[in-house]
């Protein structure tokens, strides 16, 4: 989807004008995602930085409809597979058959070629399906009987996981959860948000809210290339480095977070700082994205399931106790905004700059 021909349609944005999109995409997403903005600044950051998510909670907390509404938002195209234990790695990657009409054997692409497919329960199909999908994410293509083939671009996977149903799942191994660039939770609705849901169905009379397409497919590449001219001073990238590390050393953590977690890291950062129309990262953005970037790529010691300490809090612990490095704020002729104070918004939508996105 991307080439000289869209490159010439599609302008080159600044990482101030690729945030205010980005809240213009989310702004119309909440008209049928009610009261998960935190969330849904997440998955944006995932979308943003390139990556793929993955969303872990309890059934009919709006997760199909969240990725569905992405898609029609960002004016993506759209598939859904529903894992089962006896879903195969053809009807993910797709198979060739045979053309009675032709004689030859013709290449039937499965659901993964598209540009934002939800995997539904990933965790409910055996490992040899699970990586098919995975190496789909992971390398941008698909290899079948000796011949690969690219998929669209861009190429975002949303998969869901139920934490609580155990019987007849596979879980995902740390080595797969890894190639996802973060892990989000939505959690139940506050009581206010809930009845504001139940009141917006009511006036509506249709079963659910008709979202309008904002942007293209190009212009979601565009987004993605503006975090190429987020700033990253050297004493950030120190400190990405140190929070890495100190998830390696901890006494608590069996296996720490990979090389990939301290890109995964950089990369959410800068599309933080492109939400809060800034062109350069501060140790807040880092701090904000640790927790979702990190946790689900380390290994806890067994002992801690007894005690009931999760992953998210030993990460948690670590940002504490690593060192936060002091920046020196810039001027207001080199930044494209001043925001107030709070990291998730830009000016333009009356946001504060400094306050953890979906922290």
């Amino acid at each position: 989807m991307s080439g000289p021909e869209t490159d010439q349609l599609t302008p080159r944005l600044t990482p101030r004008e690729a945030g205010v999109r980005a809240h213009a995409v989310l702004d119309e997403i909440e008209r049928a995602v009610v009261g998960k903005r935190a969330a849904l600044e997440l998955v944006m950051l995932g979308v943003l930085a390139g990556g793929h998510v993955l969303i872990e909670d309890l059934p009919g907390l709006g997760k199909t409809l969240l990725a569905r509404s992405f898609a029609t938002v960002l004016g993506l195209d759209f598939r859904r597979i529903q894992f089962t234990p006896d879903l195969l790695p053809s009807d993910v990657t797709g198979a060739p058959f045979y053309d009675q009409r032709t004689g030859e054997m013709v290449f039937r692409p499965g659901p993964v070629f598209t540009h934002l497919l939800l995997a539904d329960e990933i965790n409910r199909t055996p490992p040899k399906t699970q990586a098919a999908l995975l190496e789909a994410m992971a390398e941008g293509q698909v290899s079948v009987d000796g011949t690969t083939r690219r998929l669209p671009e861009p190429f975002v996977v949303i998969a869901t996981d139920n934490p609580i149903e155990y019987e007849g799942t596979y879980t995902l191994p740390e080595a797969q959860l890894d190639r996802f660039l973060l892990r989000v939770r939505m959690g139940y609705l506050p009581v206010a948000d809930e009845a504001a849901m139940l009141r917006r169905r009511l006036d509506r009379t249709t079963p659910e809210a008709v979202l309008t397409p904002l942007g293209t497919p190009a212009e979601l590449v565009a987004m993605r290339d503006a975090l190429e001219r987020v700033e990253v001073d050297s004493d950030l990238v120190d400190y990405v480095v140190a929070l890495i590390d100190g998830t390696r050393g901890n006494p608590q953590i069996q296996v720490g977070a990979s090389p990939r977690g301290g890109l995964a890291l950089v990369q959410l950062a800068r599309a933080r700082a492109v939400m809060a129309g800034r062109d350069y990262v501060v140790p807040e953005d880092v701090k904000a994205v640790a927790i979702p970037g990190l946790a689900h790529r380390v290994t806890l010691k067994p002992e801690l399931w007894v005690r009931r300490i999760t992953a998210d809090d030993v990460v948690a612990g670590v940002v504490q106790r690593v060192p936060t490095p002091r920046t020196t704020p810039r001027t207001a002729t080199q930044t494209p905004a001043q925001p107030s104070s709070g990291a998730s918004g830009v000016p333009a939508a009356g946001k504060p700059a400094d306050a953890p996105v979906g922290a």
